[in-house]
């Protein structure tokens, strides 16, 4: 359960899915550095189960991974929950897959090499938002 501590959301849970784990871990280490829990999945089975095991409230999902694509593995979460928050990372620009994942309620993007702070600053931005609205 998400809490406010000196002015941020903490404590809320984060599912990393990326089949790269130089991203995972770098994603895990921040994230786990601001009081988020993470979870991290190398592809989309595992993130799926992780998904149903652990209903995190955030995920941020790679577009681009062999066996089910980031696509897929939101198609399958939008089935299970309309409510969970997604960002999507690409290292691709491809418009179709973006406004696919805009329609599945995708509401941030960032492409890689994407600025590790941005990224971190969206977090706590939406954890804020989500504690308050």
């Amino acid at each position: 359960m998400p809490i406010i501590k000196e002015g941020w959301v903490v404590g809320g849970k984060i599912l990393i899915v990326d089949d790269q784990y130089g991203i995972r871990i770098l994603l895990h280490e921040v994230l786990s550095l601001d009081g988020y829990e993470t979870l991290m999945a190398e592809d989309g089975k595992e993130a799926l189960r992780l998904f149903e095991q652990h209903q995190p409230d955030l995920i941020i999902l790679d577009m681009k991974m062999p066996g089910l694509n980031g696509l897929d593995i939101l198609r399958a979460i939008r089935k299970r929950s309309s409510d969970v928050q997604v960002f999507m990372m690409t290292a691709y620009g491809e418009l179709d897959m973006i406004k696919e994942a805009t329609r599945l309620g995708v509401t941030q993007y960032f492409t890689k090499p994407f600025d590790i702070e941005q990224l971190r600053q969206s977090v706590r931005e939406w954890f804020h938002k989500s504690i308050h609205a």
